[in-house]
């Protein structure tokens, strides 16, 4: 397994950008699945965006054309750009990741599809 420590969070104004960082320990990050989810007050914890080991990206639908994830496998880490951020964005951010691979990318939209979490950091965006 991997551990995942996640930096970057803050308070922003709507309209501006954020970049999350998740740096993971281990020497086999590359082989990892990578997801960012978020978890606003009262709200159940939503996907967000998700790489595969080969690049391939996955976003949700809420966060299209503003979010962006990528993957430094040099240096052990995930980002998630993000920006003209929203009220709505407003949430604590978790890192995850899965050494599992599926055929559909949707498993990767699940909680459940991931073994590794970090322990989140926080991103309020003011109106």
């Amino acid at each position: 397994q991997v551990q995942l420590v996640e930096s970057g969070g803050g308070l922003v104004q709507a309209g501006d950008s954020l970049r999350l960082s998740c740096a993971a320990s281990g020497r086999t990050f590359s082989s990892y699945v990578m997801g960012w989810f978020r978890q606003a007050p009262g709200k159940v914890r939503e996907f967000v965006a998700a790489v595969r080991t080969t690049g391939s990206t996955y976003v949700a639908d809420s966060v299209k054309g503003r979010f962006t994830i990528s993957r430094d496998n040099a240096k052990n880490t995930v980002y998630l750009q993000m920006s003209s951020l929203k009220p709505e964005d407003t949430a604590v951010y978790y890192c995850a990741a899965t050494p599992r691979t599926y055929y559909s990318g949707t498993y990767y939209y699940s909680n459940n599809a991931y073994d590794c979490w970090g322990q989140g950091t926080q991103v309020t965006v003011s109106s």
